[in-house]
């Protein structure tokens, strides 16, 4: 079993150094859907753009200001749907919806999302969910067509 000390600081690591240097973060005039979402509670706001091609994300970015979880999640977010079908990609953020809020917590399955683990302590820390999960609705209503969502509102079928 690895030291969890050591594991957290990597974890750690990683979110800072995504928080520092976000991936993919610039608007994509060649989209084929976007999605805004808000945090009103912390001010996490942001848009991501999803260029789908062939039923596979091509190519997704993602701007705006947040905390260091809510970038480093986005961040990480991009890195890890580019390329994935819509279905690959769907399921992905069932998996991430499932390990933020903290119901997924098999360690088989959290080793298996190789850099997003990195986001897998989050669910230990409530008030931090709707931060770390707040790119990944947008995505998803982004692929759905469906637009803006809102931490707090419900708007958006996957605000929650």
């Amino acid at each position: 079993m690895a030291d969890t000390a050591a594991l957290d600081a990597l974890y750690q690591e990683v979110i800072l150094d995504h928080n520092r240097r976000p991936r993919n973060f610039h608007p994509m005039a060649s989209a084929s859907c976007s999605a805004d979402g808000k945090n009103p509670n912390c001010g996490d706001q942001l848009t991501i753009w999803v260029l789908v091609e062939d039923d596979r994300v091509a190519d997704v970015s993602f701007q705006g200001v947040g905390c260091a979880i809510s970038k480093a999640s986005a961040s990480l977010m991009t890195e890890a749907v580019k390329g994935k079908t819509r279905a690959e990609a769907v399921a992905l953020f069932e998996t991430m919806h499932r390990v933020l809020t903290g119901v997924e917590t098999d360690p088989a399955v959290i080793k298996g999302l190789g850099p997003l683990r990195a986001l897998s302590g989050v669910g230990k820390f409530p008030m931090r969910v709707k931060c770390a999960s707040l790119a990944w609705h947008a995505f998803r209503s982004a692929l759905d067509g469906a637009g803006t969502v809102s931490t707090e509102t419900g708007a958006g079928p996957h605000s929650r």
